[in-house]
C-alpha cells in the first residue's frame, strides 16, 4: 500500500465556509472548484499551471472546526483494511471512500488517488505544507506508533521539541504530519501549518486579509482565520519543510 498524494483538509463551520475560502484562496494563490457534496459542503483549492491542488475545505457543523488529512491511493480497500488493522475505527463508507478515525480519535480519509504528482510551488514566501494533530498524553505513543506503521515508507522522527514527532513524506508528496503531545487530555484535533521564509512578513499579510493573532510559540506563531479557525506560522523552510537547524 503506498501513499500517492496528499490533500490537507480546512474544516470550517458551514456559514462561515465562504469567508474561510477566500481566506486560503488568498494566501495560497488558489481558486475554487465547483462546490460539490449532497450540501455543497466540499471544494478544491486549485493552483495555477500545471501543479495539483493539495488543499481542499469542508463545511461542518457549527463549532471550532479543524482539518483532517486524505490519503489518495490506488486500493482504498487495501488501505482501510490496514488502518484497521493497526488501531483505527471507521467513521463512515461512502462510494469508493471512507472516513477513518485514528486511534486518538483524529478523522481521516482514504480517498482514489486521480493521478496527481505536481506539488504547488511557494507563494510569497510561504507553502501550507503540514497538518499538525493534536494528541492528549495518555494517546500520544499509541498514535505515534499507529502513523509510523501506516505510512511505511514515511520518515518518522522525534521533532525539535519533546512533544513533536514528524512523519515526512516521500518527496514529491505536498503534506507532511506533525504529531503534537498536549499538555492536557484534551479531545485530539488537527490545525494546519504553513512554512515561512519570514513569519513576521507572512503574517502582516494574512492579517490584512482579516486573520489575527493568537499566541507566539519559540518558532512558530498561532494565527486564527477569518472563520475562526486556528493554524500556525512556523519557521520552517518552504522548499524543504525543515527547521534552518533542527532540520524538523
Amino acid at each position: 500500500m503506498s501513499i500517492r498524494w496528499t490533500y490537507a483538509f480546512a474544516d470550517r463551520p458551514a456559514d462561515l465556509l465562504g469567508r474561510a475560502c477566500a481566506f486560503w484562496t488568498a494566501v495560497t494563490d488558489t481558486r475554487l472548484s465547483e462546490f460539490r457534496g449532497e450540501q455543497d459542503e466540499f471544494v478544491t483549492l486549485l493552483p495555477g499551471g500545471r501543479a495539483d491542488a493539495c488543499v481542499k475545505a469542508q463545511g461542518v457543523d457549527p463549532g471550532a472546526g479543524g482539518a483532517h488529512l486524505d490519503f489518495a491511493v490506488d486500493d482504498v480497500p487495501d488501505l482501510v483494511q490496514s488502518a484497521l488493522r493497526l488501531g483505527a475505527g471507521i467513521a463512515a463508507e461512502h462510494d469508493g471512500w471512507a472516513v477513518l478515525r485514528s486511534p486518538a480519535g483524529q478523522l481521516f480519509c482514504a480517498v482514489p488517488w486521480h493521478g496527481e504528482s505536481v506539488r504547488p510551488p511557494v507563494v510569497r514566501g510561504s507553502r501550507l505544507d503540514q497538518v499538525c494533530v493534536d494528541v492528549p498524553p495518555s494517546l500520544y505513543d499509541a498514535e505515534v506508533a499507529f502513523w509510523s506503521a501506516l505510512l511505511d515508507g514515511w520518515d518518522s522522527t522525534p521533532g525539535s521539541r519533546p512533544e513533536f514527532h514528524v512523519l515526512k513524506p516521500p518527496p514529491g508528496l505536498p503534506i507532511r504530519i506533525l504529531l503534537q503531545r498536549l499538555d492536557e487530555e484534551w479531545p485530539a484535533s488537527a490545525h494546519l501549518d504553513l512554512a515561512c521564509a519570514d513569519i513576521e512578513t507572512t503574517r502582516a499579510r494574512h492579517e490584512e486579509l482579516g486573520a489575527v493573532f493568537v499566541a507566539q510559540g519559540s518558532h512558530w506563531t498561532v494565527m486564527r482565520d477569518p472563520a475562526g479557525g486556528t493554524y500556525c506560522l512556523t519557521g520552517r523552510d518552504p522548499e524543504t519543510g525543515g527547521l534552518p537547524r533542527a532540520g524538523s
